[in-house]
């Protein structure tokens, strides 16, 4: 998730660390909290690969500020992930989001609707947090209301998002076309 959230924020436009850490914060900050201990190896890691340069520029006060920029490589390398997530990127709904955040940065209509129906496919199968040995069991059968609440939001998010999907696909299908 960082990385890409790195490759996305800086493909719209260079950034130094701290404004990368802010939006990065802004996306999963309330998943997972991107701390400078985990932001600054990331970021050596993207330009060690050849992902991404830095340049010092003068800062707005007086300190000068280290901003990155997205390689040709880095731009290709954020295209790859997007044309091609991994199965946690389509079935984590943490991580979908970052995907989703950027994949209009993929040109391409038919590999964004190819990235949609994945994710479509994923919803559509039969799911439960819960479960009576192999059976899911559905909130209506939950004598706990709290356990029957996370189905009842899950299933109602669910919903939506399909009902989003659909609609997106439809549209990205006849760009294509």
């Amino acid at each position: 998730m960082l990385e890409l959230s790195l490759l996305g924020f800086l493909y719209e436009a260079p950034l130094h660390g701290y404004e990368l850490r802010k939006r990065i914060t802004a996306l999963t900050g309330h998943v997972r909290p991107v701390g400078e201990s985990t932001l600054y190896p990331a970021i050596k890691r993207l330009e060690k690969a050849g992902l991404l340069t830095r340049e010092t520029r003068q800062g707005p006060a007086a300190a000068p500020r280290q901003v990155l920029s997205l390689t040709a490589d880095g731009k290709r390398e954020l295209r790859r992930r997007l044309a091609g997530p991994e199965d946690t990127q389509i079935t984590d709904e943490n991580r979908w989001f970052v995907l989703l955040t950027f994949l209009r940065h993929l040109d391409d209509p038919a590999a964004q609707a190819e990235v949609l129906r994945r994710r479509l496919a994923f919803l559509r199968e039969p799911a439960s947090f819960f479960y009576d040995g192999d059976r899911p069991l559905r909130a209506e059968e939950l004598d706990d209301p709290f356990r029957r609440g996370v189905l009842t939001v899950a299933r109602a998010t669910s919903q939506a998002e399909l009902t989003w999907l659909t609609a997106t696909l439809a549209e990205l299908e006849r760009a294509s076309s």
